[in-house]
């Protein structure tokens, strides 16, 4: 199986400090490209537990007694990293969006590249919910929400419009056909971006990658050891927004007890603006070209 080379690689182990014999978390094990240099800095004491709930990702596994591989979406972190003894972590690592295995593969419908491919996305393939699903069942309402929120697209009206004419007449079974649907809804010279943040919008519905992303930073603070680190690397502005006001202050921006109750965050950025990837990286790997690093620290307790 053809996994390319991991986006920001030394970046992201610069960036989880990794101690030799600490215990780590790869949220997103993928091809294993993170996994694998983690393990390669960790003595025979250090441990890693990685995640994935892609069947194909679990297929690539490496070979190493200090691995453990989960078949599960890392909204899952805290619990599965509990039952294998990670009760603390000192660094957890998540390279978010799709793999390039996942695009690059025509049968997995993430691609716009491939016209006769059948519309999936999902990342579990033993999950219900697929792209056909969404195309073919959801109402107008809640595909226009999707578009304009996962999306961002300005006309989602008419594209909605556009997708039910299309399935009274047939159902929305291939890439070409949502194509065909939308044809000439923009510019030639915005058409690549268009169907982009058209798939993009699918993908994330069926995949319900905004709640597990957000279900699982949730877990990442209270798992992580006093100076441990959290990686993230994101690839859309969605899921960046979630990342950088998440290390800012959690989720909970509505102080509704005395301050004196309220529980100190306990997390802290290093960087101020993510790190993004050089010139050289995006020509060796065009998906490194939205890739954007986040990290934070976990504040040592002082009480």
């Amino acid at each position: 199986m053809s996994y390319h080379s991991p986006v920001l690689l030394q970046e992201c182990l610069d960036a989880l400090n990794i101690k030799k014999d600490g215990l780590y978390v790869d949220a997103t094990f993928g091809g294993g490209g993170h996994s694998k240099a983690i393990l390669d800095l960790l003595s025979s004491s250090g441990r890693l537990i990685a995640f994935d709930r892609d069947q194909e990702a679990i297929a690539n596994r490496i070979s190493d007694e200090r691995l453990v591989l989960a078949h599960h979406d890392y909204r899952f972190l805290k619990r599965f990293a509990r039952y294998y003894g990670f009760d603390k972590v000192d660094g957890i690592l998540a390279d978010l969006g799709i793999s390039s295995h996942q695009i690059d593969a025509a049968e997995r419908g993430f691609s716009t590249r491939f016209k006769e491919s059948k519309l999936d996305m999902r990342m579990d393939q033993d999950a219900a919910l697929s792209a056909y699903e969404v195309l073919n069942n959801y109402d107008g309402s809640k595909l226009n929400r999707l578009f304009k929120s996962y999306g961002e697209l300005k006309n989602t009206n008419a594209i909605v419009k556009r997708l039910l004419n299309f399935r009274s007449i047939k159902p929305i079974e291939f890439a070409k056909d949502v194509f065909k649907a939308l044809d000439g809804m923009t510019p030639k010279s915005k058409e690549n971006q268009f169907y982009a943040q058209v798939f993009q919008a699918v993908r994330i519905e069926v995949n319900q990658e905004l709640d597990s992303l957000k279900l699982f930073l949730e877990q990442c603070e209270k798992i992580l050891k006093p100076n441990g680190r959290l990686v993230v690397m994101s690839y859309h502005s969605l899921e960046d927004r979630i990342v950088k006001r998440f290390i800012k202050n959690g989720f909970n921006t509505a102080h509704t007890v005395l301050p004196e109750l309220q529980k100190k965050w306990s997390l802290k950025a290093l960087n101020t603006k993510p790190i993004i990837p050089c010139d050289k990286e995006i020509q060796l790997n065009s998906r490194a070209r939205s890739a954007k690093l986040r990290i934070a620290e976990k504040i040592e307790d002082e009480s």
